[in-house]
């Protein structure tokens, strides 16, 4: 009986070459450096911003391809468009929850209690840094927010890297393309994925650089608002932080525990990732490279491309979980009584202001400002509040958007029976490795 001989097996890689160990090596110095050394960390803040304007200049062109790409490749548009709707039935629902999450635990734990904060000792210069950018939110509700949809041309949704705007066009190409068929449609098709695939690989060259992102970023943080800044919310800051743990662990667990995926394998498939994005307190530096770990993972193309880019701007559970949060929080802080029909009416303008968010410099701010308009017995000045935890509140909230958004990812194409289960498992259990610094 003949025998087959035992592959080798790989010899493992220096932990120092890990993404994960350099990234947690970097977020440890940095807070060393902004204790030891505050002037100088402040000084760092230059990585941060240079390795998340990488990020930047290469989001939209991905998204476009991989979107255009996915509805060519799918072949039937029919079941584009169910994926479709199937994805924002399902972030409607997530959405929905997690405001409840947020006003419940507001409830149950009263973080603003016993603050007895007089709105009239607030200090209102405090928004003015918010100002500008409040007219991208305000004033036009609904039929505003869909026009803003529709890019003026299609090179200024790209120029400006509006990811709605992107998948707008890119939804549209890529229906066009289908359309076309043929060998010019083929053509079009293989130069796109041609042009996805070197996006890919510099991506993976970008994505090497994140330990030094990550090390601006903390250093700074820890360097201008110090260790012990947290002090005067961290009740606020803490419940926040339970509340995204309870809403990923227990709600987005048990939705992927029915679509046969472990939740905490999951966490743990994208921890570099969630790293990055607690450090730098923005999932716009991972978008790449989240989109080819799903793809790697199992989930096809044209679900990923679809998913994920639509849920940066329509499912951002962690912000919606946020809103409500802070809404009771000012509220107690202010002693201000809220009635059964206040917390139904931020229930309902949450639904609809925190749609749309993304890319909005300070949008959690600004939003938090459109949802108290609409409830007028609460003072819109109790923000000022917030405004000094806000970033730490933000790493949170990015956390919690991004997690939120792979999630609905997976669900949908389990829904829709694009999720090859086997290859999940496998690289959930460590048996495939997937390195997205190579492309």
């Amino acid at each position: 009986m003949s025998t087959i001989a035992a592959a080798p097996a790989a010899e493992p890689k220096p932990l120092c070459t890990s993404l994960f160990v350099q990234v947690l090596a970097a977020l440890i110095l940095g807070i060393i450096l902004g204790v030891a050394a505050p002037d100088f960390a402040i000084s760092l803040k230059i990585l941060s911003d240079a390795f998340l304007k990488l990020i930047s200049m290469i989001v939209a062109p991905i998204v476009f391809c991989v979107v255009v790409h996915g509805i060519a490749g799918a072949g039937d548009l029919k079941k584009v468009g169910r994926v479709g709707v199937k994805a924002l039935v399902y972030f409607e629902v997530m959405t929905t929850v997690a405001l409840v999450v947020g006003l419940i635990l507001a409830y149950t734990f009263g973080p603003g209690h016993g603050m007895n904060i007089d709105p009239s000792t607030l200090d209102a210069k405090a928004l003015n840094t918010y100002a500008d950018n409040a007219h991208k939110l305000q004033g036009g509700g609904i039929g505003s927010f869909l026009l803003n949809v529709i890019p003026s041309t299609s090179f200024d949704a790209l120029s400006r890297n509006d990811v709605l705007q992107v998948l707008f066009f890119a939804v549209l190409f890529g229906v066009g393309l289908a359309l076309v068929g043929g060998e010019k449609g083929k053509l079009v098709t293989s130069m796109i994925d041609a042009a996805s695939t070197v996006l890919f690989r510099v991506m993976g060259l970008i994505v090497r650089v994140a330990p030094l992102g990550v090390l601006g970023a903390v250093a700074y943080t820890v360097g201008k608002y110090g260790v012990g800044s947290l002090k005067q919310l961290v009740s606020l800051v803490a419940l926040f932080y339970v509340s995204v743990g309870i809403f990923v662990l227990g709600v987005l667990g048990g939705v992927m525990a029915l679509a046969g995926i472990n939740i905490l394998k999951f966490l743990a498939y994208l921890r570099e990732e969630l790293t990055i994005v607690l450090a730098t307190a923005s999932s716009d530096a991972v978008l790449p490279q989240i989109m080819k770990k799903l793809e790697r993972m199992g989930v096809k193309d044209s679900v990923v491309g679809l998913v994920i880019p639509t849920g940066y701007s329509f499912n951002l559970d962690a912000f919606s979980i946020y809103l409500t949060l802070a809404v009771v929080f000012i509220a107690q802080a202010t002693n201000t009584p809220l009635s059964f029909g206040d917390l139904l009416l931020v229930l309902g303008v949450s639904l609809i202001t925190s749609k749309g968010a993304h890319g909005v410099p300070g949008s959690a701010i600004v939003i938090l400002a459109a949802t108290l308009n609409a409830v007028p017995s609460i003072p819109a000045i109790g923000l000022v509040l917030v405004l000094s935890v806000d970033w730490f509140i933000g790493m949170a909230r990015a956390v919690g958007n991004l997690t939120g958004n792979c999630v609905a990812t997976v669900v949908v194409a389990a829904w829709e029976g694009d999720l090859d289960r086997a290859k999940a498992a496998k690289v959930l259990d460590g048996g495939e490795l997937v390195d997205v610094t190579a492309g």
